[in-house]
C-alpha cells in the first residue's frame, strides 16, 4: 500500500521537528515537507500534493483558521489541526472543526515522556483516518455566530430524553443536528470525544448559534426540557435519578472503550436508569465507543438510530452499532434531528411499538 503523504505547517521549528519524528516511525505514513508558515505551505501544497496536512492553530503571517478557509475553498483536503492546552485556542480549534478540519491533537503539556508517547499514538491514528475521509470544497465565508432566525416547530411537552454520541467530525455533525431543534428541544445528553478545556468552548458556540440551552453538564445539575448537557472533557456524564428526577451525574473513573468521556457510559446508563423513554443516536466517529452502549438501550426498549455511512465524515462507530444490532435505523445527518423529535413527540406510540419489539427480537 502507498504510504500517506503529509505535510507539517508550524512556525516552530523545534515542533516540525518533533512531528515529523513521530509520523515518520509510522510505517505506513511518509512526511513529504514541513513549512514554517502559511505562504510556504501554500507552495508546498501545489507542488507535493500531500494526503493530509497538520496546521498549527497560531501562524505567523496568516493565522491558522485564515488558511484553513483558503485550503477547503481552493484546494480541499484532509487537515488536522494541532493546538495547546489554551482557552483561546481551544476556542479557535471548535471554529477550525466547524470550517472543515477533519480532527485535532492537543500537544502536551505536562509529563513530556508520557506525552510524547500518547501524542505519537493520537496523531499517527488520526493522521490514518484523515487520509480515509471525504472533504469537500467549501466557499471561503465566516460564519456567523448567532441564534438562527429560522427555527423548528415548538415540540411540546414530552417525557423523553435524548442521548447522542460523536467522535471525529462530531463537531460539525452536532452543529447541524442542534439546529434541527426548537428551543423547547427534548432533554438532551452528549459525549462528544474532546480533551478538557474544548467542551466549554464547544458548549458556549453551540449556546451562541442554537435555539436551546447549551451546557457544559455539572455533576447533580437537574436534566430539562429545552437544554443540552455536553459531557466535560476530563469526565464520564451519566444520567441518575435523584429524588423523582433526572440529573446528571460525572465521575472519574478509568476509561471505558478508550475513551473518558465514554459513550458506552452515557448510552449505558440511560438503558439502565430512563429504559423505554430514551431515545439514542450515535454519529460520525473512528472506534467502537457506544456500540455496546446503544445495544443496551435498544434491549431496554430504547429508540435507538445511527447516521448513515454517507453523511459520515468517519463512519467507524456508527458502523460498530449497525453490525452490533443496536441501531434500529440508520438516518442521513439531514433527516437526523426530524428522526429524534419524531419519537419524542406525542404520537411516538408507534416508535416505543417498534422499539420494544426490537428489544423482543434481539432477546430471542
Amino acid at each position: 500500500m502507498a504510504k500517506i503523504r503529509v505535510l507539517i505547517v508550524d512556525d516552530s521549528s523545534l515542533i516540525r521537528q518533533l512531528l515529523s519524528m513521530l509520523l515518520s516511525s509510522d510505517p505506513e505514513i511518509e512526511v513529504v515537507g514541513a513549512a514554517p508558515d502559511p505562504y510556504v505551505a501554500r507552495d508546498m501544497i501545489k507542488s507535493l500534493n500531500p494526503d493530509v496536512v497538520t496546521l498549527d492553530v497560531e501562524m505567523p503571517r496568516m493565522d491558522g483558521l485564515s488558511f484553513l478557509r483558503k485550503i477547503m475553498a481552493l484546494h480541499p483536503l484532509p487537515v488536522v489541526m494541532v493546538s495547546t492546552l489554551t482557552q483561546a485556542n481551544a476556542d479557535v480549534t471548535i471554529q477550525a472543526l466547524e470550517i472543515g478540519a477533519v480532527d485535532f491533537v492537543a500537544k502536551p503539556t505536562s509529563q513530556l515522556d508520557k506525552g510524547m508517547e500518547m501524542l505519537a499514538s493520537q496523531l499517527q491514528a488520526k493522521i490514518k483516518e484523515a487520509a480515509r475521509t471525504k472533504v469537500y470544497a467549501r466557499p471561503e465565508t465566516v460564519q456567523e455566530e448567532q441564534k438562527p432566525v429560522s427555527r423548528p416547530k415548538s415540540l411540546g411537552p414530552t417525557d423523553k430524553v435524548v442521548f447522542v454520541g460523536a467522535s471525529t467530525g462530531g463537531v460539525e455533525a452536532l452543529l447541524k443536528l442542534l439546529l434541527g431543534f426548537p428551543e423547547d428541544c427534548p432533554p438532551i445528553l452528549i459525549t462528544q470525544h474532546m480533551p478538557e478545556r474544548f467542551t466549554s468552548s464547544f458548549a458556549a458556540r453551540l449556546n451562541n448559534m442554537c435555539a436551546m440551552t447549551v451546557v457544559e453538564a455539572a455533576n447533580d445539575q437537574p436534566v430539562q426540557q429545552g437544554h443540552v448537557y455536553i459531557a466535560p472533557g476530563s469526565h464520564h456524564l451519566e444520567i441518575v435519578r435523584k429524588l423523582n428526577r433526572y440529573v446528571c451525574q460525572l465521575n472519574l473513573d478509568p476509561p471505558v472503550s478508550g475513551h473518558r468521556p465514554s459513550v458506552d457510559v452515557l448510552f449505558g446508563s440511560a438503558a439502565k436508569v430512563v429504559g423505554r423513554k430514551a431515545v439514542g443516536a450515535i454519529l460520525t466517529g473512528m472506534g467502537k465507543d457506544g456500540a455496546q452502549g446503544l445495544l443496551e438501550m435498544r434491549q431496554a426498549g430504547a429508540v435507538t438510530l445511527g447516521q448513515d455511512e454517507k453523511s459520515s465524515l468517519i463512519y467507524g462507530m456508527p458502523r460498530a452499532a449497525f453490525e452490533r444490532g443496536a441501531v434500529m435505523k440508520q438516518v442521513s445527518l439531514d433527516r437526523m434531528a426530524a428522526s429524534i423529535l419524531s419519537a419524542c413527540s406525542d404520537g411516538a406510540g408507534a416508535q416505543d411499538a417498534a422499539a420494544e419489539a426490537g428489544r423482543k427480537t434481539l432477546s430471542r
